[in-house]
């Protein structure tokens, strides 16, 4: 291969990245609305138009693909214990590259039921006790799923001596099912690589042909993916490297979209204090969360909400009022753009806020306690402290200014010394938007993309 196309089609944007392998570089990139609505390869044509008159025209070796249009994949979990299996089913699932739009635990109800119906989720993981655990209630699940009118596959995850009785029950009323390992096989420990294998499957079947994209696949020489789970193996391969280039080590990332702002972290985020010990499940070393209420449009209230008004007029200089006017400007129409001095000091304070709302949620926490021992620190989730590196992404941030500034939100608050985000690290930021087409290039050319990333990724220095 000599050179490559990488394709983004994105919920708002269908983005098209060039790469030139001999030479390990980037060629140029270009963006165009995606055409969902009518035909993807609308979109498509459009944003290799505009690449074309950057880089003139060139005959691509191969060409991949990644998805988040149409909403992206739609999944809706369930589990037995919420601060277990039906944990598990979300980790699952958010590692896969999907939008969870639900997650229940124990019997489901009619109302839940219901629900689903109305949801039509494109795929949905049933889960629910351990190997050798409670059966009923995964079974009894399967029966609830078998009787609703809605189609949609079904990954069975959960305990092994109820995963046939499931299957049958499923298969009988026509479902298509998918029986993977139990992510949670034993008490505490995380499987949930079989399942996010299974999901990738139904993608690939499925949900492609669904999204309209089965005839812009043909055009394609691999593989498509959720676009999250191409930033995700992205994030794994910058920071772990390969076995000829070193990585970056532990990181974190930030994307901050119009509707969600998705973390990332590539660390075990084991406890560095001392009398710290865990508390719930073992966390995985490449994770992904979604915080679905804060983004720079569709989300913009849900930043305010979680931040509160003051601090959205604090940082950007506003008046509460006018800072109240503008942001019900810009959930309304959410194709307005910072042209004016008002509107760029409220996207510098959205930013800044989404930032640090969204890592600060991804991080986990320490609260003391006291035992016979004495005084002891209980660790749930990630301790990120150490990580000295943190990627700054998203199409709202590209074009910001003071990304400096933005980026400070990721880290430690000594006003909230609870929270263990990091204490120091390099900002970089992702100026060209290609981490989702350095994940894609990654499953064909690990070498190439991560000496690309280390090219393009600007860093801003050492923030503290």
């Amino acid at each position: 291969m000599k050179r490559v196309l990488l394709i983004d089609f994105g919920s708002t944007y269908t983005k098209v990245t060039a790469v030139d392998m001999e030479k390990e570089r980037l060629l140029g990139t270009a963006a165009s609305y995606t055409t969902v609505e009518t035909d993807v390869n609308e979109g498509l044509a459009k944003a290799l138009a505009l690449l074309s008159e950057k880089i003139g025209e060139v005959d691509f070796d191969a060409r991949y693909a990644c998805s988040s249009a149409a909403g992206g994949l739609k999944m809706i979990s369930c589990g037995l214990v919420p601060e277990l299996t039906a944990e598990a089913a979300k980790t699952a699932s958010l590692g896969a590259g999907a939008k969870v739009m639900k997650v229940y635990s124990y019997q489901l109800t009619e109302e839940d039921a219901a629900e689903i119906e109305t949801l039509r989720p494109d795929i949905f993981l049933l889960t629910g006790g351990t190997d050798g655990g409670n059966k009923d209630t995964i079974i009894e699940n399967a029966q609830m799923l078998a009787g609703l009118s809605a189609e949609f596959p079904i990954v069975i995850a959960g305990n092994r001596n109820a995963a046939g009785s499931c299957r049958r029950i499923l298969e009988d009323a026509g479902k298509q099912v998918i029986v993977c390992e139990n992510v949670m096989p034993k008490f505490g420990e995380l499987n949930i690589e079989p399942a996010q294998n299974a999901i990738r499957e139904i993608f690939l079947e499925r949900i492609i042909k669904a999204k309209g994209l089965s005839e812009a696949s043909q055009l394609i020489s691999g593989i498509m993916m959720p676009t999250p789970a191409a930033v995700l193996s992205a994030m794994e391969l910058l920071a772990k490297g390969t076995e000829t280039e070193s990585g970056l080590g532990d990181l974190i990332a930030v994307d901050v979209g119009g509707a969600t702002t998705d973390v990332y972290s590539m660390s075990l985020g084991e406890p560095s204090g001392v009398n710290t010990v865990m508390k719930g499940l073992p966390e995985p070393y490449a994770k992904r969360t979604v915080e679905g209420d804060i983004g720079m449009r569709y989300s913009a209230a849900g930043i305010a909400e979680a931040a509160g008004m003051t601090a959205v007029s604090r940082i950007s200089g506003l008046p509460e009022g006018r800072a109240e006017e503008l942001l019900s400007l810009i959930t309304e129409k959410t194709d307005t753009l910072p042209e004016t001095e008002e509107l760029e000091a409220l996207d510098f304070a959205l930013a800044s806020l989404a930032v640090k709302v969204g890592i600060t949620r991804h991080a986990g926490r320490v609260e003391k306690v006291y035992t016979p021992v004495g005084e002891t620190w209980l660790q749930e989730g990630k301790d990120l402290t150490q990580v000295k590196k943190a990627i700054i992404t998203g199409g709202s941030l590209i074009h910001a200014k003071q990304i400096e500034k933005i980026a400070r939100g990721v880290l430690y608050d000594y006003a909230d010394p609870s929270s263990l985000k990091p204490k120091q690290a390099e900002i970089l930021l992702d100026k060209a938007y290609i981490l989702s087409a350095m994940g894609l290039l990654s499953q064909h050319a690990p070498d190439t993309a991560l000496k690309i990333m280390k090219k393009e990724l600007l860093s801003y220095g050492i923030e503290e």
